[in-house]
């Protein structure tokens, strides 16, 4: 089974991971956690490259590509045996990342962004996709009290509101798919969330 965690910055998927695999472990199942960009020493180096701050003349479509580059690597490498070994896979963003960032956020056309999207991929999506939703402005207070900050950080307010809004729209287009939780609730009460949503699911797997 493939599930991807996506949401706004700040809105706590990297740190909910690590507990989720542990608990999926202790309920039986295989699970392998990876992230994008990165996963694989190719994604790392062009993680490296996006996010740096130094770039900041990087066209929308430069960084379009170089999220695909990155994508492709991790799903022929990594993603794809991990899921015909039969175990789970958690993945820390995929391409609904792209389209909801370089899409939605850098107004591309989105039949373009889903079309190298559907390249990169091979056409792999996942089976369950949650949406950690957080407001905007709680979430970049977040990622700059963590000292995370990186080149899509520092975009305006109104790209970041742009992205939220395509992730909601997405949402809702792909019910089958996609679950919300509300990331603005304590962090053990979206865990708790997260558990029930990912295990209600294996189970009907």
């Amino acid at each position: 089974m493939f599930i991807t965690l996506e949401g706004p910055e700040g809105s706590g998927k990297t740190s909910h991971i690590p507990q989720l695999v542990e608990y999926l472990r202790e309920q039986g199942y295989t699970v392998f956690s990876t992230r994008e960009p990165g996963g694989t020493s190719i994604g790392e180096q062009i993680r490296e490259v996006i996010h740096d701050l130094k770039n900041e003349e990087m066209h929308p479509r430069t960084e379009t590509l170089l999220y695909q580059a990155a994508r492709a690597q991790i799903v022929e490498q990594v993603i794809k045996p991990r899921l015909q070994a039969g175990e789970v896979v958690i993945s820390d963003r995929y391409y609904d990342s792209t389209i909801a960032y370089q899409g939605y956020g850098h107004q591309q056309d989105l039949e373009q962004v889903r079309a190298l999207v559907r390249y990169a991929t091979g056409g792999l999506t996942p089976d369950l996709t949650i949406l950690l939703d957080v407001e905007v402005e709680e979430g970049l207070r977040r990622k700059k009290k963590d000292n995370e900050w990186n080149r899509l950080d520092a975009y305006t307010v109104e790209f970041h509101r742009r992205v939220r809004a395509g992730y909601l729209e997405m949402a809702q287009q792909e019910p089958q798919r996609w679950v919300v939780i509300d990331a603005g609730k304590a962090w053990d009460e979206v865990q708790k969330e997260l558990r029930s949503v990912i295990l209600g699911r294996t189970k009907r797997a």
